[in-house]
Order: structure tokens, then sequence, then C-alpha cells
């Protein structure tokens, strides 16, 4: 009998885990806000070194990240535009 019950016990434990392992591998669902908010809480003292450091030392990577903002606000082509328009202007 008790061989019977090491065996259900183990059974358990097994399913257990495949059952939790299954859960923790499914994707969290998020809207965008939400991630952002969370980014922005989670923004440590040692990440803006970081960030802040890579910004020195790859002076090429922070003028990107600049690009990629000004391209999500949609400001990159406005400023393009602008700067030959006001070329054009001056060269009249």
């Amino acid at each position: 009998m008790s061989d019977w019950i090491g065996l259900l016990f183990f059974v358990l434990v097994a399913f257990g885990a495949a059952v939790g392992l299954k859960r923790l591998a499914k994707p969290a669902t998020r809207t965008e806000e939400e991630f952002e908010r969370n980014a922005a809480e989670s923004y440590s003292t040692i990440g803006a070194s970081v960030n802040a450091l890579q910004g020195i030392l790859d002076p090429a990577a922070a003028k990107g990240k600049e690009t990629v903002m000004q391209m999500k606000d949609g400001l990159h082509h406005k400023k393009k535009r602008e700067g030959k328009v006001s070329g054009a202007a001056n060269e009249e």
C-alpha cells in the first residue's frame, strides 16, 4: 500500500511541476502604456549610470537613440525638410 502512496505522490509532483512550468512559460499580455509605466518605475540609478556611460563612450549610439526618439515623435523628417527649405531660402 505504501508503494502506491509514494507513486501517487511522485505522479502528483510531476503533474504539478508540468502545469506550473506551462503556466510560467505563458507570456504576459500587457499594453504599451503598462510596459512604459513599468519601465519608468524600474529605471534605477545603476541603469541611468550605464546609459550615460554608454553615451559618453559611444557617441554614435547616443545619436542613434536620439534619432529613434525623433522618428517615434515624427520630428526627424520635419527637421530635414525645414533644413532644406531654409537652406534654399538662404541661397536666393
